[in-house]
């Protein structure tokens, strides 16, 4: 485990790249899959890391609470070396409860991950609709536990998630996420 922290490609006002990822739940999802949210909160996560983990709890409630905002996991990690993290893992640990996303979506060529400058489990990236195309609000951590065993005592995601749907700037640092190394196929 390579503990690493997020520093992405995109800056605040950018427009998400889109992509083309299959789901767990056998559809394929693209940027127009979420055009009726007001935010989408995309998270490049996995199942095998401790960090990913320890924030599992937490993008569940955001999907069950926020009923305007899509949460989104994207695992891009290597699933040959890290078994965890196959399409058939990702699925099981759905039908089993521990992941409750909106949709968790398989980047299997790595492009995606690689196009938003993701680096980490978990790397959350906020877009608020704009003129009907979702722009980068937030890039940071989901909160204030920096390690899997932490309990957190600020929700910074939440504060931001609750300034867009207020229609307000999101008035937060852009502190870097920690958690494992993203896990890139060797060439």
């Amino acid at each position: 485990m390579v503990q690493m922290e997020s520093d992405s490609n995109l800056a605040a006002g950018d427009l998400a790249p889109d992509f083309e990822l299959p789901g767990v739940d056998g559809e394929t999802y693209t940027l127009d899959s979420f055009a009726d949210d007001e935010a989408l909160l995309l998270v490049f996560t996995c199942n095998h890391c401790p960090y990913a983990q320890a924030k599992f709890g937490l993008l569940n409630e955001l999907a069950a609470e926020y009923e305007d905002v899509a949460v989104v996991g994207v695992n891009p990690n290597d699933a040959e070396e890290y078994p965890d993290d196959s399409f058939e893992a990702m699925r099981e640990w759905t039908a089993d409860g521990r992941v409750q996303y909106d949709a968790y979506l398989r980047d299997e060529s790595q492009d995606i991950a690689a196009e938003y400058g993701a680096v980490c489990t978990p790397d959350p990236f906020l877009f608020a609709k704009e003129d009907g195309e979702f722009r980068l609000v937030y890039q940071g951590r989901l909160d204030d536990a920096l390690n899997p065993e932490d309990e957190p005592t600020r929700f910074h995601i939440r504060e931001a998630i609750e300034a867009v749907l207020a229609g307000e700037e999101v008035d937060l640092d852009w502190e870097p996420s920690r958690g494992c190394s993203i896990k890139w196929k060797e060439d």
